[in-house]
């Protein structure tokens, strides 16, 4: 009888380890109440583990990195044109997003993972204006939260 009882708490455990990691959806939009061009929601605060997924709401967009926003030893990623995708983050730190068509226009946002303290964030020297701007309105609300 002892075999049956490791296998039920083994069962017990695993689910339970595989519930902790989350995915989180962005819609990618060419306007709404807030704007246009943008990802709804334009901030996320996740754990290291879990995975967003950016929804093709509406066509001609993508979801990338941008360059020298992401934390040491990030991978940068580049979706395609109105593809989804799902990205699992595991380094901890501040990431900036990008839609690559829209970029200068200012359709960016904020992925916080882990503990990464958003009053910290260095927005990167060299920026369009409208990225500028957008990530200074995005750090701006995550830091009066």
């Amino acid at each position: 009888m002892r075999l049956p009882t490791q296998i039920l708490a083994l069962w017990l455990i695993l689910p339970a380890h595989g519930v902790r990691a989350e995915t989180y959806e962005v819609r990618m939009l060419n306007g709404s109440e807030r704007g246009s061009m943008l990802y709804e929601p334009d901030h996320l605060s996740i754990e290291p583990g879990d995975t967003v997924k950016f929804l093709a709401t509406q066509r001609g967009h993508n979801a990338a990195t941008v360059d020298g926003f992401l934390p040491d030893g990030a991978k940068p990623f580049k979706g395609q044109i109105n593809q989804e995708i799902e990205v699992t983050f595991t380094v901890p730190g501040l990431y900036g997003i990008k839609c690559s068509p829209h970029y200068d226009m200012g359709m960016v946002m904020l992925i916080q993972v882990g503990k990464a303290p958003v009053d910290e964030a260095r927005i990167p020297g060299g920026l369009p204006r409208g990225p500028a701007r957008r990530f200074s309105e995005i750090l701006s609300r995550a830091n009066a939260r």
